[in-house]
């Protein structure tokens, strides 16, 4: 119950200086996101040298790269997260939408709001949780069961900061979505969000 109160504090005192510096959050945000996307990018590409590097020291020299598999997956995590939020706000999560655009326009930005209110609330619990299991693994230094034992904690902070950074980048959305005037989108490209009536 504690640790649901520091929560409730954490995500309450978020919310209120995003609202209250949204034009300047917006745009940082939208800055912090590409710089990981890119991020992730550069990752994915190193995976695939890497894995096409033990591919061919594997068969054609016949000495595999100690530890291939385990700094392959724990670079995963990292692909995914880094770029969580970029694709909330850009709109390229894959969406099931069909009874949403039967709606009126106010009541699918009705039903736009509370969905993204209750994926905020989603989003900042799991950050929470995850970031105290990041945290567990750094203390621990724990380290993959077989050689070079790479470090575990990296590839565990990836998953906090996506989730948290995509809870950020949704609750923006709400507050477009609530006063489109006051709170002005800050996205990388325009969505399918700016719905206005």
């Amino acid at each position: 119950m504690h640790e649901l109160g520091i929560l409730v504090l954490v995500v309450a005192a978020i919310v209120a200086a995003t609202a209250a510096g949204v034009r300047y959050v917006g745009p940082a945000l939208r800055r912090i996101e590409q710089v990981l996307l890119c991020g992730s990018i550069l990752v994915i590409l190193f995976v695939m040298f890497f894995v096409c590097a033990e591919v061919v020291m594997r068969y054609a020299f016949n000495s595999p790269i100690p530890g291939h598999l385990e700094g392959s997956e724990l670079l995963m995590p990292v692909i995914v997260f880094l770029a969580l939020s970029y694709t909330q706000a850009t709109h390229g999560h894959v969406g099931m939408d069909l009874l949403v655009e039967s709606l009126s326009p106010g009541a699918r930005r009705r039903a736009t709001i509370v969905t993204l209110l209750l994926s905020v609330l989603i989003c900042a619990i799991v950050a929470w949780f995850s970031f105290k299991n990041a945290l567990q693994l750094w203390r621990y230094d724990d380290v993959t069961m077989s050689p070079p034992y790479f470090h575990t904690w990296p590839s565990a902070a990836a998953i906090p900061l996506g989730y948290g950074l995509t809870a950020l980048r949704m609750f923006i959305q709400v507050l477009h979505l609530y006063d489109p005037v006051r709170f002005r989108a800050s996205e990388p490209a325009a969505g399918g969000l700016h719905m206005v009536e």
